[in-house]
């Protein structure tokens, strides 16, 4: 599956920006999706996932309350809504793609091109 992720933004704290990722092929709905992010001088890290029907998201306790994953099949596309944004969200944002739920939260098998989130104070 090939994925390609919107442009992130410029955001000011408390505020609010919704990344998509499209993904390519009929397969899309089988697969788990995923979100991590990259912040500067610092390793990816997970920040939430979706099972291939939506039933089951999961979320890093850093987000949670926050950001939402969810996705349209019929679209084949992911989503990651970001609100109450601070400045250590300040990354860059990759979507991925696993058919196994334990890779997808830790090494996904796709990922799809990096894209600039910033949340000035």
């Amino acid at each position: 599956v090939q994925l390609q992720a919107s442009e992130g933004g410029l955001r000011q704290a408390g505020g609010s920006l919704r990344l998509s990722c499209a993904g390519s092929g009929r397969t899309f709905s089988t697969y788990h999706m995923g979100w991590f992010r990259q912040a500067p001088g610092k390793e990816r890290e997970f920040v939430a996932a979706i099972s291939w029907s939506g039933s089951s998201t999961i979320h890093a306790d850093s987000v949670k309350g926050r950001f939402t994953i969810s996705r349209d099949n019929a679209k084949n596309t992911v989503f990651l809504q970001m609100n109450s944004l601070k400045p250590e969200d300040t990354a860059v944002y990759y979507c991925a793609a696993d058919s196994s739920w334990a890779g997808v939260t830790k090494t996904p098998r796709y990922w799809g091109q990096g894209t600039q989130v910033t949340v000035s104070s």
